[in-house]
């Protein structure tokens, strides 16, 4: 037993294992498993060519390696993102707990009540700070949440406005965020307008406006008037709002505002080199079926109780598919959880404290700059100091503070600006200022200042926020630990048990590949610092890339997609962009399959294409036929099929090249979604197969944790040809025009060290032999559980790729339906697996090569139990309208009542198998009603005690 290889700590099943599985598969070999399961045509015969593995302990040394070339200055840069102090009880309960890092997005409500109601304290916080009813559960970043809004209020213009399409956006908007709106408008067809909005003329033909508040460079505007004249004109209006600047601020909701966007990093989230932080998203009551991403609602459960859940959910694009408002499926759960309960732990008056205080040395730091001959702006503002300074003199500046390993904003004409945060001390601050005053060439000198704000009077804020019990009960240590603790214990996460969420891929989040997020020298990096800074993070950058490159068969890599759904569309953005360069940006058909996930029509509708429907044949491969019919029939606008392989029906189709070849013909482009890659790695590659593009998610295949939700990263893999075409390291860098997807130059590249160190620990002999015991693992599931469920689809050789789909319909007769088995898994302490996806009425499940045989064995026989508890209700034995599926989940109050009118006993309900007696999971609610949540839509809970009223 070789413990220095880290394939042994990260896959589940040992030889001993692997001979037991092939014996029930009856194969001889892994090989011929997998022969048996890829088609021969797309099976590569090369080594990949990765660096050996290394041993968990010579890549905490090399994370340490890559880390020390990372320069950690103090950086007052400002443009969206701040210093922070991220609380120890919120880094070690949280961000380094697998319980909090490790859990899915809650669709399974009942066994997700702790993250849904932090998430629920996200929302309130930010209703409460922006004045509007209506708060999402994040976005992936402010320029992100901005384009969202552009989208939305696009889509939901009124039919006397149908001729509006144009949106004004102030030149004060910081300008990532300018460059992601421009690339989403080039997709929508949406003409963006930049200038002065003071001079903003109000023109019928505009149907929006975004402004900055306060702008980038600090000064704060009075924006009434201008709400006031655009909602005469009929124009929405979006503000860009600093969340913690709103302690201070009157709120954008009480300043007339339609939308506020914005980003919550400033709430304890570390730089990162630019994310992931947590983007929120705000507004009216009047675009609750419009607005983007997940929205926590609170319900009742089938007892009364209140219960929280995602609520309007036919909303989301696996619903609307090509007709949703959004593509949006990742958000930024994590860092959203982080968020609240940042605000948890300081509440109202401790962020108001906090923001005095950097308001107060802002001011103090102008009058010292003033009275040393600095010409600074005199424009109110919050943090920021904006000073004019010919470029000559910035040049200057900029070597003595950098000497002094200060950064401050020098990206803009004639001006340079400084922005505090919370972690400016009284002795930082007397470091920046005998910095100004060398520059100078004068001494300290104190000055008699009495000025407690330059906020005008009428933009002070006076209307409360914070005021629900949840910000003010944990503001000691011990308090807020156990009430982190409990909310905690209310979930399954894989620290509980596996997670075979179908097209997920949750498999194991290595501790060693986390522990280095914790350090300062790959937290602490400004994402728009100077790159000498961050030569580590570059490093780490451009070899993540060659080796995904590698992996995936293609000559190029970007990283800076944020999720999934963005890789999808950045990658349509960019085939878009190379049939503009080759003169054919005339066409505009994306072909999809019914199979395809729902983020894929959505994408392909914000890229500007027109998604056309291809249809699966029964046995569930693509119907080439169909395909051949209306490629030809759009071949003069074919711009790209789009395909999953292997296919969410969970085989490789055989005719893949074919589909191919055929595309091609027609002049398409080829763009694979790589949600399934986690059975392709080491054995096959897109590029080998012959696609043009993928994405990948680096939060399913490559190990970096779920959160809960997010976050996740999505970069495209592409042809040479394609390359040419990928998203830019974007403003304040960007010179040229081209595409954005993130507000920060590489997305969310703080995590991808996650991804990084999963490929460097396992090499390419650890990743093949990973993808070999997924294969292996969900066919083991799929012999074991095929005697008592149909398995909807498999190969001709009757094999399952990494996935496989069990279908529940056959007892829709008995009034049994797949919800109410993913119910009852609870009761035996599982989290459902994918539940009426791509099939209604079946459970896609995928155990990956993280899973122990005992564990596999232990989900098999819980279905096997299900399937004996619906023969008794066939046979007469139970009620169909009182059994232990109809009631499931069964919590312990239910259980521990004095009355029991239930046919079945305690026993059945509560332990159904005898390993259940050492491991008892019990959910904190009983089934939760969605209908009545989502006639009642409430997502704060400051109004959760009128709901239970």
């Amino acid at each position: 037993m070789n413990t220095t290889n880290f394939s042994f700590r990260h896959i589940g099943i040992n030889n001993n294992d692997i001979h037991h599985i092939l014996k029930e598969l009856k194969a001889d070999s892994v090989q011929e498993v997998i022969e048996q399961t890829l088609p021969a045509s797309i099976l590569g015969q090369k080594d990949l060519n990765l660096p050996k593995p290394v041993s968990e302990y010579d890549m905490i040394l090399l994370s340490k390696e890559l880390a020390s070339k990372n320069k950690v200055f103090n950086s007052y840069i400002g443009f969206g993102y701040f210093g922070t102090v991220l609380p120890a009880p919120i880094l070690r309960n949280v961000f380094e707990n697998p319980g909090w890092y490790t859990a899915y997005t809650p669709y399974q409500a009942e066994v997700s009540q702790g993250r849904l109601e932090a998430l629920l304290n996200f929302q309130t916080a930010v209703a409460d700070l922006t004045g509007f009813p209506l708060v999402n559960a994040s976005l992936l970043d402010e320029g992100t949440a901005a384009a969202e809004a552009v989208h939305m209020l696009y889509k939901a213009r009124p039919k006397s406005q149908n001729d509006a399409g144009k949106f004004f956006i102030s030149e004060e908007v910081y300008p990532q965020t300018l460059a992601v709106v421009l690339t989403k408008a080039e997709g929508l067809g949406i003409e963006i307008v930049v200038g002065k909005h003071q001079y903003f003329s109000f023109d019928p033909t505009f149907f929006g406006a975004l402004v900055q508040y306060p702008a980038k460079h600090g000064e704060i505007y009075d924006y009434t008037d201008f709400i006031s004249k655009a909602k005469e004109a009929g124009i929405k209006t979006v503000l860009a709002a600093d969340i913690l600047a709103l302690t201070l601020l009157k709120p954008p909701a009480e300043l007339g505002a339609d939308v506020a966007v914005g980003s919550t990093q400033r709430f304890g989230i570390p730089f990162g080199y630019g994310g992931p932080s947590a983007a929120y998203f705000a507004c009216t009551d009047d675009y609750k079926r419009h607005i983007p991403g997940r929205i926590i609602g609170v319900s009742k459960d089938k007892h009364g109780n209140c219960a929280l859940r995602m609520a309007l959910q036919t909303r989301e694009q696996h619903i609307k598919r090509e007709r949703a408002t959004s593509n949006i499926c990742t958000s930024q759960a994590l860092p959203a959880v982080m968020a609240g309960m940042y605000a948890v732990y300081h509440g109202a008056e401790g962020l108001k404290t906090m923001a005095s205080d950097i308001h107060l040395k802002a001011i103090l730091l102008k009058e010292h700059l003033q009275y040393s001959g600095f010409k600074v702006s005199e424009e109110p503002f919050f943090d920021t100091v904006k000073i004019h300074l010919a470029e000559k003199e910035k040049l200057q500046l900029k070597e003595i503070f950098e000497a002094m390993q200060i950064n401050l904003n020098y990206f803009s004409k004639d001006i340079v600006s400084i922005s505090l945060d919370e972690t400016v001390s009284d002795e930082r601050f007397a470091v920046i200022l005998t910095v100004f005053l060398k520059y100078k060439n004068q001494e300290f000198k104190k000055l008699n200042t009495n000025i407690e704000t330059n906020i005008p009077e009428n933009l002070q804020r006076t209307s409360e926020f914070l005021i629900h019990e949840v910000f003010k009960k944990y503001h000691n240590e011990t308090a807020f630990m156990r009430y982190v603790k409990n909310l905690e214990k209310k979930d399954i996460a894989l620290n509980y048990s596996m997670i075979s969420l179908g097209s997920c891929t949750m498999k194991l989040n290595a501790a060693v590949e986390m522990l280095p997020l914790s350090w300062s020298e790959w937290a602490d990096i400004h994402p728009f610092v100077p790159k000498n800074q961050a030569k580590g993070y570059l490093q780490m950058i451009d070899e993540l890339e060659k080796y995904l490159a590698e992996i995936t068969g293609f000559a190029g890599v970007s990283l800076q997609p944020n999720s999934g759904a963005q890789g999808e569309y950045s990658g349509l953005m960019v085939i878009r962009e190379y049939l503009k360069s080759i003169g054919q940006g005339h066409r505009n058909i994306a072909l999809i399959p019914q199979s395809a996930h729902g983020t894929n029509p959505a994408s392909a509708t914000i890229s500007g294409l027109e998604v056309v429907v291809i249809k699966n044949l029964e046995n569930g491969e693509f119907d080439f036929e169909d395909l051949k019919q209306k490629a030809e029939l759009h071949k003069d606008h074919l711009a790209a099929v789009m395909i999953t392989y292997p296919s969410t029906y969970g085989f490789f189709d055989r005719n893949v090249k074919d589909i191919i070849h055929l595309i091609h013909q027609y002049g398409g482009q080829v763009y694979m979604d790589g949600a399934n890659m986690n059975a392709q790695v080491g054995y096959t590659s897109p590029g080998f197969i012959g696609a043009d593009i993928c994405h990948l998610n680096l939060h399913k295949t490559f190990a970096i944790p779920h959160g809960g939700g997010g976050p996740g990263v999505g970069p495209i893999c592409a042809a040479k040809p394609l390359v040419p075409f990928f998203p830019t390291a974007n403003a304040p860098y960007n010179e040229e025009n081209r595409l954005t997807v993130s507000s920060s130059p590489y997305g969310s590249v703080f995590v991808a060290n996650i991804s990084y160190a999963y490929i460097r620990l396992l090499g390419f002999k650890g990743l093949k032999k990973a993808t070999a015991a997924a294969i292996l693992n969900a066919n083991y599931l799929k012999e074991r559980l095929a005697p008592h469920y149909q398995i909807l689809y498999t190969n001709q050789d009757g094999r399952v790729a990494h996935e496989l789909i069990v279908d529940f319909r056959p007892f829709k007769s008995l009034g049994i339906e797949v919800g109410d088995v993913a119910k009852r898994l609870m009761d035996y302490g599982f989290h459902a697996p994918t539940v009426s996806f791509p099939v209604a009425g079946t459970l896609m499940i995928e155990p990956t090569e993280s899973e122990s045989l005992a564990e596999l064995d232990r989900f098999a026989d819980a279905l096997i139990s299900i399937r004996k508890e619906i023969d008794e209700i066939a046979e007469g034995k139970y009620l169909l309208e009182d059994n232990v599926l109809k009631n499931a989940p069964h919590t312990l109050a239910e259980l521990t009542s004095d009355e029991w009118t239930h046919s079945y006993s305690r026993q059945k309900a509560a332990y159904p198998l005898g390993w259940i007696l050492e491991k008892k999971f019990w959910t904190s609610v009983g089934r939760i009603d969605d209908a009545y949540g989502d006639r009642n839509l409430v997502c704060t809970c400051s109004l959760v005690e009128s709901y239970e009223s």
